[in-house]
């Protein structure tokens, strides 16, 4: 990514990475959970001839943490998207999500279909999905958890690169991927580096969707989309309920890649081969 940049939104101020040139094809690029904008610095230099907006989003890398009494819901996320993108003069743009950045652009997708131009969501189509009768129960241990969060010390890393290996090990990363990862992730404090996520972030999601509104927010989704899965199939979405969504979409096309969850940072050609003419129409 070739520079940085910040906007000042209602919740805080949102850092992030821009590739590119402004009056090209314009892409918000949004990435996974517990991830920041160094998520989208492998698969930048594939994507020749766009402007290229990859915001840390709130809670996350460089970016503020939201002020006490809002919380990191999908809803909220909507919000910042749109601001994110009014704040860039932009009124139409294309998304290009992953993993949960994927799942916010479906709704931002779904929710307005007069300011996205096209949709390419990696490894997530719609939300996580509940069933109705774990409602009570979910309330009740986010309540808790949330409660019992200001007691929690956060664990500092001696070394940098102790920090590289717990990511690889969290997600089965390759080294370089990982630290590109946890270079924008991590803050230097007293005895080494912690992580610069918002805790709040590991809290359970209080209310989720039912697979049965996330399929009627799929099918809104109108605008052409790219779906780009990894086989093989992440446990939180089996391939048979991610083939359901994506046949779902009026005008939609879906890949399926060998390769892990971050495959748009460990193959990035890959990946760029099948979403880059895309992306510029």
């Amino acid at each position: 990514m070739t520079r940085g940049f910040e906007l000042a939104l209602p919740g805080g101020t949102v850092r992030g990475l821009r590739a590119g040139t402004e009056g090209a094809p314009r892409v918000l690029a949004l990435h996974g959970w517990l991830d920041n904008a160094a998520s989208f610095v492998p698969l930048a230099p594939h994507l020749p001839g766009l402007d290229l907006v990859v915001p840390d989003l709130p809670g996350h890398g460089r970016s503020d943490h939201l002020p006490r009494g809002m919380d990191y819901s999908f809803a909220g996320a909507v919000h910042t998207v749109l601001d994110i993108a009014d704040a860039l003069g932009w009124e139409r743009f294309t998304l290009l999500g992953h993993s949960m950045g994927a799942g916010i652009a479906s709704l931002v997708t779904a929710a307005c279909p007069e300011r996205v131009e096209r949709l390419v969501a990696i490894e997530a189509l719609g939300a996580l999905a509940e069933v109705p009768g774990r409602t009570v129960e979910r309330l009740r241990e986010a309540v808790a958890a949330t409660r019992a969060l200001p007691g929690k010390r956060l664990r500092v890393f001696p070394d940098l690169e102790l920090a590289v290996r717990a990511r690889m090990q969290a997600n089965g990363l390759a080294a370089d991927v990982a630290r590109l990862l946890v270079e924008r992730g991590t803050d230097a404090v007293e005895g080494g580096w912690r992580w610069s996520s918002d805790p709040r972030l590991t809290l359970p999601t209080m209310v989720r969707m039912t697979e049965a509104q996330i399929e009627d927010l799929v099918a809104g989704i109108t605008c052409p989309a790219k779906i780009v899965f990894a086989d093989p199939a992440q446990p939180y979405l089996p391939d048979p309920v991610r083939r359901a969504r994506a046949a779902l979409l009026p005008a939609g096309d879906l890949v399926v890649l060998a390769g892990g969850h971050h495959l748009h940072m460990e193959q990035p050609g890959e990946v760029a081969a099948v979403i880059a003419g895309f992306l510029r129409g």
